[in-house]
């Protein structure tokens, strides 16, 4: 495969993470090049509405774009207005949060200000390109370069006197344009793909669901003679089928204690499992997140305990992680209990397997009787008595492992494909980030044309997952 040319010459940049530099290449610290202002100190005592206008906050800045919808006002001066006007070309840093975090300034609004918690980068010459800059950040960023240690809970501020002294590759002004020019070009190309990509496993995602959903509500007999359930959102049902509580189906339910009973400083590195809310997805385990609690504390708190196979299920939620998601216990996790806002429910499975009811929770058909029992305005919680409320439909026995099994057969491949399709974003994701570090670092010369097909057509040429 073709690839792009590196430059002849090499020279050590003197900055360990940027290691050696183009010879013709200058590594110098950022106020030699840039004007580094820090933002506006807010104060709201301040505001008269003589001269209001808007502002950006940390949150409006974004890798690559800047929201400018719905921003807040204060009273600018007119010595503020000087100082801290955004003028199209800056480059604006964040000084919080995601530390380096940058967007380049286009001139969306014809007057806007920024708040303290950004820097504002200015080129000192019109023949410096902030894009080019912005690469270079973003690769810095990505790095862990502004992180002390590479550690995220070590810092989480960049000061503007820091700032000035980080020291960066400046490529000839007549180089850093081509630059840009070629990421800006060949990022979008990935970007496109990505996009596409994730579009399609929204889809796969959205078949997978609907899968589900019309087999735990309609059942695997398209002739089976139906009725009308008496619920608007499940309409009809299979006639011998009946639509009762969980709570006449189950041995025993449990929640996690709460307040004191159970805090982070009684977790320990072996013991008894605790299952947390991280743990329990829409349908599966999640066990890479493993905390235990000692033996004699698990003894302590009677009554919480979880075996191999019972019905787990989440009390607490949000948008992405919807309350009343639900999952089994894993048979490799032979001793756990369950933490605040997580269920445990152990069904008398003769009449009510945990898989089907697992399945059941877990589609869309089920959306509806779980938001009847939610309560909270800030984040989505359900009770233990909610949850015992919910009306769940009860197909014969032998009828519910046959419809679990066919799920899991026909989402076999389903998910296979989305985890092939997860793989090759993650993989443009990755070249992504390899090509901006190598652009920006002179590991290749854009200006040259590449010596074969550049490494995105390599990712275009690919078969599709």
């Amino acid at each position: 495969m073709k690839t792009q040319r590196p430059y002849p010459e090499y020279k050590d940049s003197g900055v360990e993470w940027l290691g050696p530099i183009p010879a013709h290449w200058v590594c110098g610290p950022i106020y030699s090049r840039y004007a580094v202002q820090l933002g506006k100190m807010l104060d709201g005592s301040q505001i008269t509405g003589e001269h209001l206008c808007s502002y950006l906050r940390n949150v409006d800045v974004q890798w690559g774009r800047v929201n400018t919808y719905n921003l807040p006002q204060m009273d600018f001066s007119p010595a503020d207005r000087i100082r801290f006007a955004l003028r199209r070309g800056d480059l604006l840093v964040c000084e919080g949060g995601e530390v380096g975090r940058a967007a380049h300034w286009l001139g969306e609004l014809d007057e806007c200000y920024y708040q303290k918690a950004i820097h504002r980068l200015r080129p000192f010459s019109p023949a410096e390109e902030p894009r080019f800059m912005f690469y270079v950040l973003l690769y810095a960023a990505k790095l862990g370069v502004f992180v002390a240690g590479g550690n995220p809970n070590t810092i989480d501020h960049l000061p503007a006197e820091k700032l000035r002294k980080y020291r960066f590759p400046f490529p000839p002004s007549d180089e850093q344009r081509p630059i840009a020019v070629f990421l800006d070009r060949e990022t979008a190309r990935i970007d496109g793909l990505v996009a596409k990509k994730e579009r399609l496993v929204e889809l796969l995602q959205e078949k997978r669901a609907a899968l589900i959903s019309h087999v735990v509500t309609k059942g695997l007999n398209p002739d089976a003679p139906m009725k009308d359930s008496g619920v608007e959102w499940l309409g009809q049902i299979p006639a011998h089928w009946s639509h009762k509580p969980l709570r006449r189906y189950t041995q025993s339910m449990c929640d996690g204690p709460f307040g004191s009973d159970m805090k982070s400083s009684h977790y320990a590195d072996s013991g008894v499992r605790l299952i947390r809310l991280q743990n329990i997805e829409q349908g599966y385990f999640d066990d890479g997140d493993k905390v235990f609690i000692p033996e004699s504390h698990f003894q302590s708190l009677p009554g919480h305990d979880a075996l191999p196979g019972d019905l787990l299920v989440a009390g607490l939620g949000d948008a992405s992680h919807p309350v009343g998601r639900a999952c089994l216990l894993p048979v490799h996790i032979e001793r756990a209990m369950v933490k605040a806002d997580c269920f445990r429910v152990r069904l008398d499975q003769e009449r009510l397997t945990h898989g089907f009811t697992m399945h059941f929770l877990c589609s869309s058909a089920a959306r509806a009787a779980v938001s009847d029992q939610i309560r909270g305005a800030t984040r989505e919680r359900m009770n233990l008595s909610g949850l015992a409320s919910i009306g769940i439909l009860v197909p014969p026995i032998s009828e519910q492992r046959a419809i679990s099994d066919a799920i899991v057969q026909q989402t076999a491949k389903l998910d296979a494909l989305i985890a092939k399709t997860q793989r090759s974003i993650e993989r443009m994701q990755e070249y992504r980030t390899a090509l901006i570090s190598a652009a920006v670092t002179g590991k290749i010369d854009v200006r040259q044309p590449p010596a074969s097909a550049s490494g995105v057509d390599m990712l275009v040429s690919r078969p599709r997952a």
